[in-house]
């Protein structure tokens, strides 16, 4: 019948290759997670975080770093402290390793 909406099909008018109820079936798009080695969880935003305490936070950025080793003094954001403390000249070390990770130096 004219007008009338097929089963597979919320739009009348679309047929069997209806793209728009094809993402409609899919659900919301996947957010897309990175673990960084030896450092943060890198997660496409924006995101909501629920804490520990139930406390809830938000960020709207594009891409935001959530703390895995729990040294932050922002958490649950990432601020590097997982690096360990800044060199006491303020320059990297030269063989290009933080303190602490693979630096010969004893």
């Amino acid at each position: 019948m004219p007008g009338e909406r097929r089963d597979h099909c919320a739009h009348r008018e679309h047929g069997e290759g209806c793209a728009s109820c094809a993402a409609e079936r899919a659900g919301p798009p996947a957010r897309r997670v990175r673990q960084e080695p030896g450092g943060p969880m890198l997660v496409e935003g924006p995101v909501e975080v629920v804490g520990d305490d139930g406390t809830l936070v938000r960020s709207d950025r594009p891409v935001v770093a959530l703390c895995t080793c729990r040294l932050s003094r922002i958490f649950p954001w990432c601020d590097t402290s997982h690096r360990g403390p800044p060199p006491k000249d303020g320059h990297a070390p030269k063989d290009g390793h933080a303190p602490g990770e693979g630096s010969s130096s004893a």
